[in-house]
């Protein structure tokens, strides 16, 4: 018998976590060959998340609740599940009921068919999509695609299964910045794409600002790419010709002694000052990320730490790395 762990991130879903986890065992009832559990990670909810987690627990064996000592974010909410989990393969899927229950049998029967990543690809057709959002996603896919070294699903989601030997793998990542939906391409192994439509949210709404949005495809346009570096180059050799033309367009008038007709322009000055100057400021600012995710990667600082566990059963040995110290008495 197979045994298949879930990843079930979650910050401030504490009225829609039992509901989706009733969802979630009625679609896997007709799965009678496999063994689940299911790993809730709650990033650091100010809500009573924590609480509808202990209740899981109680009620199902198969429930193991994580509680982070604070939001971290999704991608590293992901990874401590990443690091919980121990079956023999990893369905990661959020909690709100955008991703649908009903989709995850499809998943394992690929699965059994013989992929080690069934990849989800969100379809947003067929429901009203904020339409900045969409335009925003689509041209970061189209950036990240076109100057990164990954070719990452446009629409993919964190919404996947994958095998043990590509969750090994993935757990075998190092960086601070983690990206996952980058770094389960970069890491190959045999893979699918299951388009899908996104369900409604149980309660609430996303807490997915704008502000976290553009910071994680600020990490995943600057971890798998060199190219706005490379742009320096680009825009220097540029100014260089240009320098080159403007100083044989000098030197003609020297040749033909006709120098009485070079006249200073000010604003031709001014733009040539106010464009380099310009891009230098630009090249010292994407220099500047680098160097900041570099500084981030050297300190070497867990990407997560855990305040305390409920579960009824023993958690994988690597996620017990990352748990903070905690009052005696307070770790379930």
């Amino acid at each position: 018998m197979a045994r298949i762990d879930f990843i079930i991130p979650a910050f401030n879903e504490g009225p829609a976590l039992e509901r989706f986890h009733s969802a979630l065992v009625e679609a896997l009832a007709g799965l009678n060959k496999h063994a689940f559990r299911f790993i809730y990670v709650d990033d650091g909810s100010t809500d009573n998340t924590s609480h509808v987690l202990g209740r899981l627990s109680q009620s199902d064996p198969r429930v193991a609740g994580i509680e982070l000592s604070r939001n971290f974010g999704h991608q590293a909410a992901i990874s401590a599940g990443i690091d919980a989990f121990d079956a023999d393969a990893v369905v990661m899927m959020d909690g709100d009921g955008e991703h649908p229950p009903s989709l995850v049998p499809e998943m394992v029967r690929l699965f059994e068919a013989g992929y080690d990543i069934v990849q989800t690809q969100r379809i947003d057709r067929k429901r009203k999509a904020f339409l900045f959002k969409r335009a925003m996603s689509s041209l970061f896919y189209r950036v990240i695609n076109r100057l990164g070294e990954t070719n990452v699903v446009v629409g993919a989601a964190d919404f996947r299964l994958l095998s043990r030997d590509a969750a090994e793998a993935l757990r075998r990542l190092p960086e601070y910045h983690r990206f996952y939906r980058g770094m389960v391409q970069w890491i190959g192994f045999r893979s699918v794409v299951l388009p899908y439509i996104p369900g409604g949210r149980i309660e609430g709404r996303s807490k997915y600002s704008l502000r976290k949005m553009l910071r994680l495809a600020a990490h995943g346009i600057f971890s798998f790419s060199l190219a706005p570096l490379r742009l320096g180059f680009v825009i220097g050799g540029v100014f260089i010709l240009l320098a080159l033309a403007q100083s044989i367009y000098v030197l003609s008038f020297w040749f033909r002694h006709e120098t009485s007709k070079l006249v200073p322009g000010w604003s031709s000055l001014m733009l040539v000052l106010t464009l380099s100057s310009g891009t230098s400021m630009l090249l010292l600012g994407v220099l500047g990320i680098y160097i900041g995710m570099i500084f981030a990667e050297v300190k070497r600082r867990p990407v997560y730490l855990v305040r305390r566990t409920n579960s009824r059963g023993a958690l994988a040995p690597s996620e017990q790395a990352h748990v903070a110290s905690a009052p005696s008495g307070e770790a379930i």
